[in-house]
Parts: C-alpha cells; structure tokens; sequence
C-alpha cells in the first residue's frame, strides 16, 4: 500500500519545487497582507491592465481534490458490461436519476443524484501526477521543459486566480485551503499574496483551533494592553512570529492591525468557529476529518470566502483498489460529499455555490495483478453542481469498456473556462509574467454549454 502522504512517483505532498512552485505554499494572513503590500515590488505582478476583466459576480466555488486520481469505474461510470479484468468487482446501482447507474461504493451520492450533474468526458494526456495535477488545478498543461527558465510559465491555480480578482472581503480571505495546498494550488506568477489561507488540524478534534484566528487568552479576555503588549500577544500566534521574524521591520500599523482585523472579525470567528454547528448537522456530514472539513467549507463561503479547496490524499490505488473502495475512505467522501450538495440546497446556497470534486486523471480499464488500476489521463468523472449547474443530469460518455471519453468530449481548458465564467472571470483575458510577457488565462477553452442551465 503506497504511504499516503506519497503518490506511486514517491514524491511528497509539499515537495513543489519539482513543479517550479519554489516556496509559494499556503501562508498565513500576515503572510498575505505583507505580500500585498509588496504587489508591486512582486517580480511578474499582474499588470494593472489584465485587471479590468469581467465584474465577479456572488458565486462561491468549493472545489474537493481527490489527490492521486480516484477511478471513475468505482465511482460515476461503472461498467457492469465490460469483460472481467475491467468491469472490476463492485456493482452498479440505481440513482435517484432514472436509468442512471453509480458504484455500489457511494449509495449517498446515489441517492442525491439528482441535485447535480457528472460530467463522465473529460480527458487529457497526461499520465503523471504532477503534470495531471497543474492541468487539472489551473486550466494549462504543464510547461516543457519543467524547470524555472525564464520561458517557462506555471499558471496559477484557480483559487489564486479568483483571489486575484476579488481580494480580501470584510476581513475574510479570498482563497481558504484545507488541510493543505495541493502541489499546484498556488499562485505561481501572481505572487505569495494569493496564495491559500491554509486551515491545518482536525476540525473534528474538540480542541480544533484555526490559527491566526483565535485569540490570546489575554485579548479575549478584554484586558487593556499596550501596543508593545499587544504585538507581543499576537506574536504568540505561530504564523505571526514567523512573519515576524522573516521581517522584523514589518510595520505594525499596516499589517497586524490587518491581521488583528482578521481576528477581531465577528463574521471572521463565527465562520471558524464550527462548534457552533448544531450536532444533528455535524453528524450528517460524518464525524471524521473530512466530513468536518466539507462542512468548515460551508460555513467559510457563507461568510464570504470565494474559493475553497478541501484536499483528500491517497486516490492512487495501484494495488488493492477493491478493498480501499470498500472502506471508510471512499465511505466518508460519500457522505460527507451527498451531505454538502444537500446542505447547501436547505440553506438556499446552491445558487450562489459552485461545487466540484476531481483529481488530476481516471484510473485504466485493465485491473493490475495487484488489483489495483494504474493512471489513465484518457477518461474520468467530475462532479458538478451549484451556480446554475442543471440537476439530475449526466453529461458525455466513455466507450463501452471505459476506456477513452467518447461523447461531448471536453478537455481540461473547457472545464477551467466554465468555472472561471461561473464565478464572472473573463477566461480570455491575458495576465502578466516574466517581465510583463502576456499569458492568456485560459488557452483555447470553451465554457461546457451544457452546464449553463
């Protein structure tokens, strides 16, 4: 069994400088305010004239990472027809959509079929995490040569695209990722200050603090304290004293009393806070890691967030893919998933949430001899709902075994058009990089029609 915090290429979950990411991970607040101050000091900042753009409309975007590439067989595509070695051993089962059929694997998601769509035809062509990674989490295929040339462009991620475009609001940061960022979810050219606010820990924990958030014992306390006093309270917040301590002339005036603005923020500590979610809705997402993340994510783009990323590692299953799909993995995505789609459809947020859960590839039609299905970039299955996405509905197909998309074929640049146009970003227009060489946001991409209801 491959080491969770690994994919099959044996490469950390933090290693990005094979990508060319260098150290643009996820920051905390104080992070990102420095690195704003500094836009324009930020070697390939934007240029002031990409910025124009189309006006960002109120959709929020939930974006759930399934990192490793999960198999669309055991999932939304299974074929129950196809020889033995490639239908695989799980079954299909009936959904809430009439002669529509998922895996046995997700009977919840099933069941809530018909508030979404699955879009069973987008491909590309490439087999490697890191590259299926970049392309399915920015809308490019990854540069060739990879490396840091000065011709070499990484795109930003979404996430830091829609922050870019909207910023912080009332306090609360654009971009939110969880638990961590995923190898290419950072803001690459854009710079440190669109990179996610990271939410570490367990938000199923009794003690799950966010960082950066929480305040000193002392300041909630309500004790008058001196500006020295009060840095030195702050500093006591691990984010802050690193910042701190990579600058110690960072202005207090122009930063802290931004953070402090952070945590200060009632909207801000409500939204964080999700002891305050009632048990009956907390179990109904699952009482796990996860489950409990989904639905952090629900409180942060009802308090404003635009963009959040829930990360799940471990989708790679080369060996014993049967076994894994029949754990509480694939059972706690499930139900935290069906939970989610169903919240956000009682609280009358579908409309202004947009919902997908990917990976970077499918898995191949051929079973392994170690029961196991290897990286096959040629298929796989998205899910989609929220901001107009029709309900109920299947768009495309794969051939008969599964093995390539076959109908209303799509390409990862569609897929990237169609969310940035969801959410009222003109995919067309050009960003900045590499002493101001123009790079089109989304080359060649056309928004899936289909998914305009």
């Amino acid at each position: 069994m491959p080491d969770p915090c690994c994919n099959c290429e044996g490469t950390p979950r933090r290693d990005f400088l094979k990508l060319g990411l260098g150290g643009l991970v996820g920051l905390g607040f104080v992070d990102l305010l420095r690195g704003r101050a500094r836009a324009s000091d930020t070697p390939g900042a934007v240029d002031p004239r990409a910025a124009g753009g189309a006006r960002a409309q109120g959709v929020n975007c939930i974006l759930i990472w399934l990192d490793g590439g999960p198999s669309h067989y055991e999932t939304f595509d299974p074929k129950p027809d196809a020889p033995e070695g490639v239908r695989g051993e799980l079954k299909p089962i009936p959904t809430a959509v009439p002669g529509v059929h998922f895996c046995e694997a997700i009977p919840k998601l099933a069941s809530v079929a018909d508030k979404f769509t699955v879009i069973r035809s987008v491909c590309h062509k490439d087999p490697n995490h890191g590259g299926g990674n970049h392309y399915m989490m920015t809308g490019a295929p990854t540069p060739v040569p990879v490396g840091c040339g000065a011709f070499v462009t990484f795109h930003p991620s979404f996430g830091s695209v829609v922050s870019w475009k909207r910023g912080v609001r009332d306090g609360i940061p654009a971009y939110v990722s969880m638990p961590e960022m995923s190898r290419s979810g950072g803001p690459n050219f854009l710079g440190g200050k669109h990179a996610p606010f990271v939410i570490k820990g367990s938000p199923n924990s009794k003690g799950f603090r966010v960082r950066d958030v929480s305040l000193p014992a002392e300041i909630a306390a309500g004790r008058e304290l001196g500006r020295r006093q009060l840095q030195q309270s702050l500093d006591r917040l691990k984010r802050f004293a690193d910042a701190a301590a990579e600058d110690p002339a960072v202005d207090f005036d122009s930063h802290y009393r931004q953070a402090l603005g952070l945590v200060t923020s009632k909207s801000a500590q409500e939204a964080f806070d999700i002891s305050k979610e009632p048990d009956e809705v907390r179990e109904m997402y699952g009482r796990n890691d996860f489950g409990q993340r989904l639905l952090l994510a629900r409180r942060l783009v009802e308090a404003g967030v635009s963009f959040v990323t829930c990360y799940s590692g471990g989708w790679d299953h080369h060996t014993k893919l049967f076994e894994s799909y029949k754990g509480s993995k694939v059972a706690e995505l499930d139900r935290g998933l069906s939970a989610l789609i169903v919240d956000l459809d009682r609280r009358g947020l579908l409309d202004s949430t947009l919902v997908f859960c990917l990976g970077e590839f499918g898995r191949t039609p051929k079973v392994n001899k170690d029961a196991g299905r290897d990286h096959w970039p040629h298929a796989m299955s998205i899910l989609a709902a929220g901001a107009g996405t029709p309900r109920g509905y299947v768009l495309g197909a794969t051939d008969a075994k599964g093995y390539h998309a076959s109908q209303d074929i799509h390409s990862p640049e569609d897929f990237a058009a169609t969310l940035y146009v969801k959410m009222g970003i003109d995919p067309n227009q050009h960003l900045y990089a590499n002493a101001s060489r123009p790079v089109q946001l989304v080359s060649g991409g056309t928004p899936i029609r289909e998914l305009f209801a």
